[in-house]
């Protein structure tokens, strides 16, 4: 669209212009072709193929957004369709969500005309117009279900105004206008209807595998529930296999959402029961009830999980995951996390996982291998802290005793932090030196897990190192987090997907506990506060009563970065590799 450059692209002829008249004159030119293009496309709507991800952006589905991602291009084309149209809607992209010092797409109407430009917010979230227009308005269709907006946005632009666009996850943000707006800076953000989605944006390219002749499927799906009238449920609900169902490879599964719940069901995981025990109670209730039977949980091992804009997930060609047969329970967990931020009454809902499966088993079988940090206090973060970082080794020692001499390919990944988590890296290290970085999402969200194929197979051989770093924020917090099972203490974990599978489960580490001992006494010698050092305390208990002065944290910080680690190379939960 030639006619459509920025004013800050050429030269301006006449200095006498001001930049804001320029960018009227833009917008004008721009609304004129709004109406035009509204007009000549009238009832010619997009291929959906064009657009294979999808997601609603607000919990009454008025907002849905589809996009591609073109990596030769390196850039993403959104199609996003309004279904009851007001006065205009932001749209854009923000570090955690927020709408301050974020990167936005305007479309605005006085009563008369309409606008569209590339804006941000600055740290108060006003808006400005951007010198650099890095949103491409493409196209708007005036269809029977609402208007269709195209447009496009380079994963990088170079504007310092502009939110990279990276792997991982992306915090989606929206805005509604409800009434007529004068010029872009008229439009107050705090006073609008608004909120935001989280997505992973940059989706891999991946040729999906050929699908064998004798594939069969089965769904795991809730039971024609009663959606609970609150903003967050985890629903759990008890199915099993029939009897006698012999192994099987899964080799692929994907969501079934109940028509009209799509913006309620936030993300799902399908859970086999540990198979020491011969059998499970049924269970179809909140999951954090009193009535839950504590025997449920004891079914963690992971089959299935989708999150919210996430498509089907392949398996590749050579692999399949085990499920069925001797040694693996009948027993199935479906959890089901609800988000009903309007809190609508009486919503029945019979979402799930489907699982395609076949008995022909393939070359070999996936493994899941958990790396990261061990669930323990003696890792902790302090308060106050806007980017604490912690590491957990899984140790050149340990894949050297454990993986085979063909080594392992990882192709998936899940990574999993609590409420403090704000960052995840996993990179692969051989010889010293760190060669690929396995997965990473730099804007995190506890509040967004997904199983994510890899862009590209990483090969893990006898001797690499994988190393896992997470980074917190506690600056919310008036004590110190410690590591473990609770929400509010934390946890460092990369759950990896990788085949062939080995006796390998758990490659994880910690600080060796001596060391903290001594940072415990080093603290009571130098401070007029006492940590009581007892034995009956816990270490939780030791941590809480440090006194939280710039010396302790610095020593603590230090000392997570040098101090010797445990390793814990473990067959199952309990087994070693000597």
């Amino acid at each position: 669209l030639p006619s459509m450059q920025t004013s800050g692209s050429k030269p301006c002829p006449c200095p006498s212009f001001k930049l804001r008249e320029v960018a009227s004159m833009y917008f004008t030119m721009i609304a004129v072709f709004l109406v035009i293009l509204v007009v000549a496309l009238q009832g010619s709507v997009p291929h959906r193929s064009d657009f294979p991800y999808k997601v609603p952006l607000d919990p009454q589905g008025l907002l849905e957004l589809s996009w591609n991602v073109s990596y030769p291009e390196q850039a993403v084309h959104f199609q996003l369709l309004v279904k009851d149209l007001q006065f205009g809607l932001l749209f854009g992209m923000s570090d955690r969500g927020e709408f301050e010092n974020a990167d936005l797409a305007v479309l605005w109407s006085d009563g008369h005309n309409s606008y569209f430009g590339d804006a941000w917010s600055d740290a108060k979230g006003q808006l400005h117009m951007d010198s650099q227009q890095d949103y491409q308005l493409l196209g708007a269709r005036r269809a029977p279900e609402g208007l269709y907006l195209l447009f496009r946005r380079a994963f990088s632009t170079c504007d310092p105004k502009d939110y990279l666009i990276e792997d991982g996850t992306v915090h989606l943000i929206y805005g509604i206008l409800e009434k007529p707006v004068h010029s872009l800076q008229a439009i107050n953000i705090s006073a609008i209807h608004r909120g935001l989605q989280r997505v992973q944006l940059l989706k891999p390219n991946i040729t999906i595998p050929e699908l064998p002749s004798d594939m069969k499927t089965m769904e795991i799906t809730a039971p024609d529930v009663v959606i609970p009238s609150q903003e967050t449920t985890y629903w759990c609900y008890m199915a099993e296999l029939p009897d006698g169902f012999p192994k099987h490879h899964i080799i692929m599964y994907e969501p079934v959402i109940t028509a009209g719940n799509e913006a309620l069901v936030h993300h799902m995981e399908v859970f086999q029961c540990a198979a020491e025990f011969d059998s499970f109670p049924h269970y179809n209730g909140p999951c954090d009830s009193k009535m839950k039977p504590d025997r449920l949980n004891y079914c963690r091992h992971v089959l299935a999980a989708w999150a919210m804009g996430a498509q089907a997930f392949y398996y590749p060609e050579e692999a399949g995951l085990a499920f069925g047969g001797p040694g693996s329970s009948r027993y199935l967990r479906l959890e089901i996390h609800y988000h009903n931020p309007l809190v609508f009454k009486g919503r029945r809902d019979s979402s799930g996982i489907r699982l395609y499966y076949t008995a022909t088993l393939r070359r070999y079988d996936a493994g899941i291998m958990e790396l990261g940090l061990v669930y323990t206090p003696v890792m902790a973060i302090p308060p106050g802290e806007d980017a604490f970082i912690l590491t957990g080794y899984c140790t050149d020692k340990c894949t050297q005793l454990a993986l085979p001499a063909a080594g392992i390919r990882i192709f998936a990944s899940q990574l999993h932090t609590h409420l403090a988590g704000r960052k995840v890296v996993t990179v692969l290290s051989r010889d010293g030196r760190e060669r690929q970085v396995v997965n990473a999402d730099g804007h995190y969200s506890p509040h967004f897990q997904e199983i994510r194929m890899l862009k590209e197979v990483v090969a893990v051989f006898p001797g690499d190192e994988l190393i896992t770093t997470c980074t917190y924020n506690t600056e919310d917090r008036s004590r110190a987090t410690v590591g473990g099972f609770g929400i509010l203490e934390e946890m460092c974990v990369n759950y990896v997907h990788y085949y062939p599978q080995t006796q390998l489960e758990l490659c994880k580490s910690a600080m060796d506990p001596g060391y903290l001992h001594r940072y415990f006494n080093l603290v009571n010698r130098f401070n007029d506060e006492e940590v009581c050092m007892c034995p009956q305390v816990s270490i939780p208990q030791q941590f809480f009563s440090v006194p939280w002065n710039t010396f302790n944290r610095d020593v603590l910080k230090s000392l997570y970065g040098f101090a010797p680690i445990s390793m814990h190379c473990n067959k199952s939960s309990a087994i070693r590799f000597p």
